[in-house]
């Protein structure tokens, strides 16, 4: 007879020592092939990034159900932000004479465009999630 799933909720039983242990060295080979072949620039971007998940992650995983409103309204103020980032970089460049010829303008367009439109959907996704959650304490 199988072992019976965890329900929704449920604690499960931990990873073992050699799934983490392989999971890890893999993560590590990984970001030292990063870290090998990356320009300096992107090796700083990439941290701030790696860091930020890590921090919203902790930040989101112990938040009660009480909190779930507030946290979904942060939630679209940073999606704002995000998306003037990248309303930012959909912008032509200033000036022509700037250095601005050795970017890699297809990359950076092609990227804004997918971020605004993943904003687009998740803010309104967010403000949809907001307004129900609000009726339901209404009478």
């Amino acid at each position: 007879m199988p072992p019976k799933a965890p329900k929704h909720g449920e604690a499960s039983a931990p990873a073992s020592g050699t799934s983490t242990a392989i999971t890890f060295l893999v993560a590590a080979a990984v970001f030292w092939f990063i870290g090998a072949f990356a320009p300096p620039a992107f090796l700083g971007h990439l941290t701030v990034f790696v860091l930020a998940v890590f921090v919203g992650y902790m930040v989101v995983w112990n938040v009660t159900p009480a909190l779930h409103t507030p946290l979904m309204s942060v939630t679209n103020a940073i999606s704002s932000i995000i998306a003037i980032g990248a309303l930012v970089q959909v912008a032509p460049p200033l000036t022509a004479g700037s250095g601005a010829g050795d970017r890699p303008e297809t990359w950076i367009i092609g990227l804004a465009v997918v971020s605004i439109a993943l904003v687009a959907i998740n803010m309104f996704g967010g403000f949809a999630v907001t307004q129900r959650m609000l009726q339901m304490f209404r009478k």
